[in-house]
């Protein structure tokens, strides 16, 4: 039998476990932590203050920068380009991005502007390399422009046909007196694939 002492204590502790639970499911729940503000956000431009200085001339309209791009990438066979000239068209953080078939579908290889120098650098090493705009197609809103850019490209100026031509999809930020390249994103025209009229001109180039 248990004896009256031990009764006791058992009952105290029953009686002590009740209120510590009582107690406890009256204790206001706490509200969790707030999360802490996001970092505060750095644009490509600000967040790289050493990066070349455009030429004014190259860089004041949407027309002005794509026939710089197109210079700055054309030149005969071997004859190093003006890097500095090309990546100062550009904001720091800008991609190029060719389209790619992968077995039997479409893909796109994303390169940053220093991968785009060296993939180029090795092919205009062995090869003349000119390319231009024969039809552009603007559309803009604020400080977003896109530009349809149908471009030829040739080993020689003097080539009667071009190798390859396509569209190139410009994307630009017009920043107060100047433009910026954000993103290049091409397409060559294959013999399924013919560029639409009315991104042709409208007499040969």
């Amino acid at each position: 039998m248990i004896q009256l002492s031990q009764l006791q204590r058992v009952t105290a502790s029953l009686v002590l476990l009740f209120s510590s639970a009582t107690a406890l499911a009256q204790t206001p729940a706490t509200s969790p932590a707030a999360p802490p503000p996001p970092p505060h956000l750095v644009g490509s431009i600000a967040g790289h203050p050493g990066w070349p200085v455009a030429k004014p001339a190259d860089v004041s309209s949407p027309e002005a920068i794509l026939n710089a791009v197109y210079s700055v990438i054309s030149g005969p066979q071997g004859q190093p380009r003006d890097w500095d000239r090309m990546r100062s068209l550009f904001i720091p953080d800008a991609r190029l991005i060719p389209t790619v078939p992968a077995a039997g579908h479409a893909d796109a290889v994303v390169l940053t502007i220093d991968g785009y120098i060296a993939r180029a650098s090795a092919r205009m090493a062995t090869m003349g390399f000119y390319e231009k705009s024969v039809h552009n197609e603007t559309e803009q809103y604020g400080n977003i422009v896109q530009v349809w850019s149908t471009y030829e490209s040739r080993h020689a100026p003097t080539d009667a046909t071009p190798f390859v031509r396509g569209i190139n999809s410009f994307q630009l930020l017009k920043d107060g007196d100047r433009y910026w390249i954000v993103n290049i994103f091409w397409d060559a025209e294959t013999p399924d694939h013919p560029i639409p009229a009315q991104y042709l001109p409208t007499t040969p180039h």
